[in-house]
């Protein structure tokens, strides 16, 4: 997506000039700012612990801005204010304020978060259905519940237990028509359109599942087993079997329900992933130490992470009226204190932020942001949500600006100095572009002297970036660097890069003694990967892809050079009919069997060359005559 830049009129600018006097009038003292546009609209709201600090901010230089506050303050007519006690009365403030006005530049969610019921139909053989609307239309309906996705994922595992159809035909009008649906096949129906239970049996099975909906998996098992123990009593061994095989499917399912828990009895787990101008937002819901909700957003990117999770929290919060006692977090929230206290007042409990560092909370936290990588990847139709999740590790592994979208990665590669060549390469998404692989003959340096080389690549391809004329191949900046070697490779290309006036994030990479990588490397020292990271996965990838196509590279002109420094050793030889020859030959053992008529007629020889190639190669040959 294009992001096109706010362009700021003179008088725009002397309107901002006016607004940034009237900020530094502000008292520093707490409180909460509120700016209108022109058509009196409230287009923003914000707190401030020193109101004069943080509003004249925004009418100062544009430098540290991202766009979306670029684009908020170019709409700004005038702005008020309200002083208040404390920052947590601001926050208060601010919260309720945002809720009633609704400004376009705070909103990030929506309060759309509807009801759900499991709607059973009338009729002789009524179906079980999760839906968002109650109509008049005979149906049963059972709720409301608050959480969609668990009524959803409830009804579809209830289906499949008790063998009930999803399909749309209907009973008993289609009964016999037709064949079955591969539902039946898979013992996940109970195939009514054939005919193979009774309205009864039918009946008494979504009976058996409305409990299990309600009751949940405990209950129906107790149940059933009753009913099992009784069916084989009365020597009904066939419905025996039925419950039995019922059963053993809820104990399936409670076995899955079990990888998804927690030791911590009620808890909400938030991670996000950011992806060029998106942020994926996944929130996992425990109550009992189960997952019993999970909810997923999307929304623009237009601010640091610490700030979004900030934002987020806030809103988040304030559409809900459960708030667990533990929020666990996958990263720093700006103003945490001061929101850990809104929510404590807003729960009449406790509520506290957690970043777990390792065990069970460090793996939920995980979890939680594999699936916002999985979400963002389908909704921006790129990487797959593992690649999308690598390169959001690697964002915050280096403390980069932004997910590096576009990286490229070199390598020099050389025998003693001889045949210096190196290679570039790319990964968009986190996969490789071979279509903007790049290949460099070093021209400048002389022996082995990679640093100089390295310098000498980096300089040729950034010329290429000054005089391109498109933004793509070498007229686009690569959102980081990475250099396959250590920090004195960093060390050499960093300085480089600010005399060019280039703004790209620069690492290198090492490998252990086992040829492995082991660690990203700036001018401070080492940053570790651990090995069980997606990030160590992609980064070794990078690093063993860049080898491999710079050593490929340096082969081929190794071989080249072989080729024809033993053509040009033959009197008569030089470079440009060896050229020729191989040209019209292709390789050096076509050269070697050609006839000296053959020879002859390529461009460039005449007689006494072609016999004098053919002698070479047929020396042995005539010697022994």
């Amino acid at each position: 997506m294009e992001v096109r830049m706010v362009q700021l009129t003179e008088e725009k600018m002397a309107h901002i000039k006016e607004l940034r006097k009237k900020a530094m009038k502000l008292p520093l003292h707490p409180g909460v700012y509120i700016m209108h546009s022109r058509d009196d609209t409230i287009i923003y709201i914000g707190k401030a612990k020193a109101l004069k600090n943080r509003v004249s901010q925004y009418f100062g230089s544009d430098k540290n801005h991202n766009e979306k506050v670029r684009r908020m303050v170019s709409n700004v007519e005038y702005f008020e204010y309200i002083l208040t006690d404390s920052e947590f009365e601001a926050l208060i403030l601010e919260s309720s304020l945002i809720k009633q006005h609704q400004p376009k530049y705070n909103i990030l969610l929506k309060d759309d978060k509807g009801y759900s019921y499991i709607k059973v139909t009338a009729g002789d053989w009524p179906r079980i259905s999760e839906t968002k609307q109650v109509l008049n239309d005979g149906a049963k309906y059972i709720g409301p519940y608050l959480s969609a996705w668990t009524i959803k994922d409830t009804v579809e595992e209830a289906r499949k237990i008790f063998r009930l159809p999803s399909c749309t035909r209907k009973f008993p009008q289609e009964i016999g028509r037709g064949r079955p649906c591969l539902n039946y096949y898979i013992k996940q129906c109970c195939a009514p359109c054939r005919g193979h239970v009774s309205q009864k049996e039918y009946n008494e099975a979504v009976q058996e599942a409305l409990d299990f909906i309600r009751g949940g998996t405990s209950d129906s098992v107790r149940t059933l087993t009753e009913k099992m123990n009784e069916a084989a009593e009365n020597l009904d061994f066939e419905l025996a079997a039925r419950i039995r095989d019922r059963i053993t499917a809820i104990n399936k399912l409670k076995e899955r329900q079990k990888v998804v828990a927690s030791r911590v009895p009620e808890q909400d787990v938030i991670a996000l992933v950011l992806g060029g101008e998106k942020v994926s937002i996944q929130v996992f819901r425990f109550a009992g130490g189960r997952l019993y909700d999970r909810e997923s957003f999307l929304l623009n990117a237009d601010d640091e992470p610490e700030q979004i999770r900030s934002e987020f929290v806030m809103q988040y919060y304030s559409m809900r009226d459960k708030i667990p006692p533990v929020i666990t977090i996958d990263g720093p929230v700006n103003d945490d204190g001061v929101l850990e206290e809104w929510l404590t007042k807003k729960a009449e409990r406790r509520v506290k932020f957690h970043i777990p560092q390792k065990g069970e909370q460090k793996q939920l936290v995980e979890m939680c942001r594999t699936n916002a990588a999985e979400a963002l990847a389908q909704a921006m139709g790129r990487a797959t949500g593992r690649e999308t999740s690598a390169l959001d590790e690697l964002r915050q592994l280096l403390n980069l600006p932004k997910t590096p979208e576009y990286i490229e990665s070199y390598d020099i590669s050389n025998l003693a100095g001889g045949e210096n060549v190196a290679g570039m390469i790319v990964f968009e998404n986190g996969r490789p572009l071979k279509s903007a692989y790049r290949k460099f003959k070093i021209k400048t340096v002389v022996g082995q002297d990679d640093y100089g080389s390295m310098r000498e690549v980096i300089r040729r391809r950034f010329e290429e970036y000054r005089a391109a004329d498109k933004p793509e191949g070498f007229g686009r900046l690569p959102d980081l660097i990475l250099l396959d070697g250590g920090k004195g490779h960093v060390g050499a290309i960093r300085p480089l890069l600010r005399e060019m006036g280039i703004d790209v994030p620069v690492y290198g990479m090492v490998k252990d003694d086992k040829h492995r990588t082991r660690a990203i490397t700036e001018d401070g020292g080492e940053i570790a990967i651990q090995s069980t990271r997606a990030v160590f996965t992609l980064v070794s990838s990078i690093q063993d892809e860049v080898h491999r196509f710079a050593i490929g590279y340096h082969r081929q002109q190794r071989k080249k050079a072989t080729i024809s420094t033993t053509l040009t050793s033959i009197p008569g030889i030089g470079e440009t009919r060896a050229k020729a020859l191989m040209k019209h030959f292709t390789t050096i053992r076509a050269v070697s069997e050609a006839t000296e008529e053959m020879l002859e007629e390529t461009p460039g020889m005449n007689a006494p060359a072609a016999r004098a190639v053919y002698r070479y190669f047929h020396s042995e040959e005539n010697d022994g005559e």
